[in-house]
């Protein structure tokens, strides 16, 4: 990393569970320069942390403190508001996941960013993946030939919510992932699933998203499941690829079908292996794209487009 960069001045807003992993990582990249956060205990676990850091009990505060740039991560309800705050004064903005709840609210963002000629990155963490990084390009050269399909599965018996539903929980990266790889946003998006514990609020979910060259992509996020399920399955004319995120692998199957509707099969390849930490890696993007003035991977648009699809999907489980 080059000097300029580690003068740069951040500070985190909300420094509860994930917050707190915010605050270590910049603090680590030696960029840290406060924090705000109502919670005084949350705020003494920032000061160990990261010792001599300046410490808010209030966002607007450290909004007016003269720093670079922020880091959001409050509760979703809340990013609009912040957000833009920070935008207006001039700062750089990372919020964390989902961008906002409402897809209007994420688009505003957008395009105050735009207006403002500022950074807004969100925290689509899982594009930060270097799996995920390496199946994108895999993709974008055209190695696997046409993409028929894409499956994505995030499942396990997890922690239940008892407002917001599994899709919004688990699925947020999920549906950023796929609309990276599909490198467009749905023409149509299909949603269902199952309320069993709480009315209102999905435990099971199915997401179908079709685009416009004709590929779909499938979606399923449950929190009442037997096992713990982490993986992409892309299908397409020259195999099939499968990332198991529980082992940090993609391999390649052989598999193919013949014009004649003949199966071949040809074994597998393992093609990458490794994690790397999503999240440093993340945040050094972030970073780097404020230093150089570029928009990140998961800029505004990014986090709208998931946003829409996620809304869409929800007035229909409403519906």
């Amino acid at each position: 990393m080059s000097s300029d960069l580690k003068t740069m001045k951040i500070g985190v807003i909300g420094t509860g569970n994930w917050g707190g992993n915010l605050v270590r990582n910049l603090a680590a990249l030696e960029v840290l320069a406060g924090v705000a956060d109502p919670v005084e205990e949350n705020r003494a676990k920032s000061l160990e942390d990261a010792p001599g850091i300046e410490a808010f009990e209030d966002a607007g505060a450290l909004i007016s403190a003269g720093y670079d740039a922020v880091g959001i991560a409050t509760p979703a309800a809340t990013h609009f508001a912040i957000a833009k705050q920070a935008l207006e004064a001039g700062l750089d903005v990372f919020v964390e996941k989902p961008m906002t709840l409402d897809p209007q609210e994420a688009r505003d963002l957008h395009i105050l960013a735009l207006a403002n000629d500022r950074i807004l990155m969100v925290g689509h963490l899982q594009l930060y993946q270097p799996a995920i990084t390496f199946v994108a390009d895999y993709l974008k050269a055209g190695k696997l030939g046409e993409v028929y399909t894409m499956h994505q599965r995030r499942s396990k018996l997890g922690r239940v919510r008892d407002k917001e539903n599994v899709m919004w929980s688990f699925g947020v990266h999920d549906v950023a992932v796929l609309l990276s790889l599909a490198g467009e946003a749905p023409t149509r998006v299909i949603a269902s699933g199952h309320a069993a514990l709480t009315p209102g609020v999905e435990d099971d979910t199915y997401l179908h998203l079709e685009f416009s060259n004709g590929m779909k992509a499938h979606l399923h996020n449950s929190w009442l499941w037997p096992r713990v399920e982490r993986e992409l399955i892309v299908a397409g004319e020259r195999g099939i690829l499968v990332f198991d995120e529980l082992k940090s692998k993609v391999v390649l199957h052989h598999k193919t079908v013949d014009a004649g509707l003949i199966h071949h099969d040809e074994g597998t390849e393992g093609l990458f292996e490794g994690s790397g930490q999503p999240l440093r890696l993340e945040l050094e993007h972030f970073l780097d794209c404020c230093r150089n003035r570029t928009q990140p991977r998961s800029d505004g648009r990014n986090g709208y487009e998931v946003v829409q699809v996620l809304q869409a999907a929800e007035s229909q489980l409403r519906s």
